[in-house]
């Protein structure tokens, strides 16, 4: 099981936890019930109860372990020192301006992105979000820090770039539309005989 992206993650994730959280409400009303009950639970009753917790905790649980390298960026930020990007942008942010490379970051589909952000000011967001307001990536910029952020763009798109921080009602406006734009995603899939 692996997610290209963050939209693949949160549908899988949508799943598993409203599955969770109905395990989790029947949990709460069986005990809800067995208070209300004049006589007392047998212990033959506890025994299913507490196994039903155990087996909550241990999905729970198990869940995280079993789906943490499968979310996009972890494997590249776990090996991050191997990585090498096939690009690089330095991007400035100061007195709640983006100062970017380009007016427009065009990659390929499949590019290795290291996005070298510095603040001269406040703390500030690094956000990149689709066309339907979903986010892509993101990253909190500190000032006086190192702030990079590792990506591998999978999709075709146009994305905007806004700060994802609070840094004051100036930071309502850190929007910059249409600063990435990837492509051969399609081509790469139709060679490949429809699979990435």
């Amino acid at each position: 099981m692996t997610f290209l992206n963050s939209l693949e993650l949160l549908a899988f994730h949508n799943v598993a936890y409203s599955v969770y959280s109905a395990l989790i409400i029947a949990v709460i009303a069986w005990f809800g019930y067995n208070l209300t009950r004049k006589e007392k639970a047998e212990p033959l009753v506890r025994i299913p109860f507490y196994g039903f917790i155990a087996f909550l905790v241990a999905a729970g649980v198990g869940h995280h372990i079993f789906t943490y390298n499968v979310v996009p960026w972890v494997a590249e930020d776990i090996t991050r020192a191997k990585n090498t990007p096939s690009k690089i942008y330095k991007v400035t942010i100061e007195k709640h301006q983006f100062k970017l490379p380009s007016e427009k970051l065009v990659l390929n589909c499949g590019d290795k992105v290291l996005f070298d952000v510095e603040s001269k000011d406040l703390v500030y967001g690094f956000g990149l979000f689709r066309k339907n307001h979903t986010m892509v990536t993101q990253m909190q910029v500190n000032p006086g820090s190192k702030n990079t952020l590792l990506w591998t763009f999978h999709d075709d798109g146009v994305f905007d770039l806004m700060s994802t921080e609070y840094s004051g009602p100036k930071g309502n406006a850190m929007f910059v539309p249409n600063v990435v734009e990837v492509s051969g995603c399609k081509e790469k899939v139709a060679t490949n005989g429809g699979s990435k």
